[in-house]
């Protein structure tokens, strides 16, 4: 294939992607509107001052995915990626584009879904960038479908086996998110002998969450998802015990 098609091929990726990210903006850009940000009283609860409000941070990440999907459909569209992917979806449908989209799509329905609110935030996050990377990387089906499914194997267990409120300081379901997270690790570094960038993926999987949890608890005082994990649990403790106290006494 050519050096223009494969661009033409790119930029249709982009209006897709641009497309699912929007939306995914504008849906939690909506919820966050239900956290109190300037104060206000809702079910008999006032708000903090809004620099200590929970909605700063959603606010802040999916403003700024929102205008940077935005960034990304004007230049699909100025490159001709719009047409090309409307062509394709009305004459004939992509399948490889297809597969693609789904196969995301049920990536980002498990961890939204299934795993933030119940399993330990650096745990799936973790696992979910190591999917993204090696699933999608170089474009092989197979490893999109083995991403897919470890991802979503971790997100049906957790939603299976502790869907109630209650049960979500359980940790069953972190250390089997953990196990997958390692088994899929253990298998991006096999690939890692020939692929360089491959190698770096771990480290990146582990240090992301860990320093924008680590920013949004301690940093920002910010609510975080499944306070109660596996990890966090124990690093929000030593914070607290062991280093805290070392500059507040």
């Amino acid at each position: 294939m050519d050096k223009p098609d494969e661009t033409l091929i790119l930029r249709t990726r982009d209006f897709w992607a641009s497309i699912v990210l929007i939306t995914v903006s504008l849906f939690f850009l909506w919820k966050t509107l239900d956290i109190p940000l300037w104060g206000e009283n809702r079910a008999g609860v006032s708000g903090s001052d809004w620099y200590n409000s929970a909605a700063i941070v959603p606010l802040f990440i999916f403003g700024g995915i929102l205008v940077l999907s935005f960034v990304l459909l004007a230049i699909s569209v100025r490159s001709g990626g719009a047409q090309n992917a409307f062509s394709a979806l009305g004459i004939g449908w992509e399948k490889s584009e297809a597969y693609r989209a789904s196969t995301i799509g049920l990536i980002l329905l498990a961890y939204v879904v299934g795993l933030v609110p119940r399993v330990d935030f650096i745990l799936c996050s973790g696992l979910l960038i190591t999917a993204l990377t090696y699933g999608y990387y170089g474009g092989h089906a197979r490893r999109a479908l083995v991403a897919c499914v470890a991802v979503v194997a971790a997100g049906l267990f957790a939603f299976a086996v502790f869907p109630a409120q209650a049960d979500w300081n359980e940790h069953g379901d972190d250390w089997f998110t953990l196990a997958v997270w390692v088994t899929l690790t253990l298998v991006v570094l096999t690939k890692a002998v020939t692929e360089r960038v491959l190698r770096f993926v771990p480290v990146v999987a582990i240090l992301a969450p860990l320093i924008l949890v680590s920013a949004m608890a301690f940093v920002f005082r910010q609510n975080v998802p499944a306070r109660g994990g596996l990890i966090f649990k124990q690093i929000e403790y030593q914070y607290y015990v062991t280093l805290r106290p070392l500059w507040k006494d």
